[in-house]
């Protein structure tokens, strides 16, 4: 199949490149980025490769609504593959394009647009590169040493400010106080995601305090708005901060970040580390890998997650039900249920070496055998016909 790839700096694309053109396809490239604007000039270059190549579809990583847009004006098939959550370009009224096939990684997101009785969004979990991955330390005479016990890759969320603090200081009383209260009430709890359904005694004073942003075209509703980009983002922030408090009370914590300035007592902050070299050596080279999954990912598997196992690390994650369909906890990674669930096994799995290193394995060799790309551009194609 040809392909036009609209191709922008998205994590993994290399990955995913290699994937279809391994896989047989052909790719006619074209770049872009996450801030192209649609307009007359923009319209007549992609009606020029259309009439040049004749491509089969087309394909961007995230659903972007103005390619949509161009795709059913011109008959040619949208394929997409969304890893950002939220993304809130899922909710524009294109996605319902007959042209459109959306990949998202997220089960619960998916049933959702299945039970709203939109056929054009599919479910399909994210992959890794385990060949690459594999041939970092090909070769080598002796094993890679451990030079962490515990590590994070990942985000706070506070690189640019928080969204939560600058709504919060225009909000009544009894608003903030309602939100303070529902934030503490979703950190206790895992699998389930409640923020949307309840924001209704106070939509209002946040809209006002903060007024919602659209897109052209947007049918995002306030409650999805407020939860996913607002008060899930600021969970996350604050329950980061707070395992990775308690754990390095008594453990050294290595945190790899953006947000260079983030301290703790027992924690080294590393900075900002490169996708594609130096976060597999951070996974390949830690006892234990961290996963704290951003609150708006509701069931899915966060890439962090496979990547983890995809370059041999032991994975330990909070609870994802999607984890649950495609591997086995206790045999290819583990997961925790509390904070104190989280302390418990780090300790347990410090101490039991042979233990943590025949998960990472288990886990390695599940991402090998069923979720590299060339296994999803493989599920692509066939759903794409």
């Amino acid at each position: 199949m040809k392909i036009l790839y609209l191709e922008w700096n998205s994590v993994g694309r290399k990955d995913l490149e290699e994937a279809f053109e391994l896989e047989g396809h052909r790719l006619v490239r074209f770049p872009v980025t996450k801030a192209t604007k649609y307009g007359q000039e923009l319209e007549n270059e992609l009606c020029m490769i259309l009439q040049k190549e004749s491509p089969d579809a087309v394909f961007t990583v995230d659903y972007f609504p103005m390619f949509s847009y161009f795709c059913n004006n011109h008959n040619i098939r949208y394929i997409s593959w969304v890893y950002d959550s939220p993304h809130p370009q899922l909710y524009s009224t294109t996605v319902v394009n007959p042209c459109n096939v959306i990949y998202v990684f997220d089960k619960e997101l998916y049933l959702k647009f299945h039970s709203a009785g939109i056929p054009t969004v599919h479910y399909m979990p994210m992959a890794a590169n385990v060949k690459r991955l594999d041939e970092i330390d090909a070769g080598m005479s002796e094993p890679l040493p451990f030079l962490y016990d515990v590590s994070f890759v990942g985000s706070l969320y506070l690189e640019e400010g928080s969204p939560f603090d600058r709504m919060a200081a225009f909000l009544p009383e009894f608003a903030r106080g309602y939100l303070d209260a529902i934030t503490a009430a979703q950190m206790k709890v895992h699998g389930y995601n409640f923020i949307q359904d309840v924001l209704g005694p106070v939509i209002e004073d946040m809209s006002v305090a903060y007024p919602m942003k659209n897109e052209p075209g947007s049918i995002e509703p306030k409650e999805h708005f407020y939860a996913e980009r607002i008060i899930n983002r600021r969970i996350t922030s604050v329950e980061r901060i707070d395992l990775l408090d308690a754990i390095s009370r008594n453990h050294t914590v290595d945190f790899f970040t953006q947000y260079e300035a983030f301290t703790l007592p027992g924690l080294r902050n590393h900075g900002a580390v490169d996708y594609y070299r130096e976060m597999p050596l951070i996974f390949k080279q830690s006892k234990i890998n961290l996963n704290i999954s951003m609150r708006g990912i509701h069931s899915g598997i966060p890439l962090r997650a496979i990547d983890i196992m995809a370059a041999g690390g032991f994975l330990l994650s909070n609870f994802q039900a999607d984890f649950l369909d495609r591997f086995v906890p206790d045999e290819d990674f583990v997961y925790y249920e509390s904070k104190e669930d989280l302390l418990q096994k780090i300790d347990y799995y410090l101490d039991h070496e042979e233990e943590r290193k025949a998960i990472a394995r288990s886990g390695h060799d599940k991402v090998a055998a069923e979720h590299t790309y060339r296994h999803r551009v493989r599920e692509m194609m066939v759903v794409c016909g």
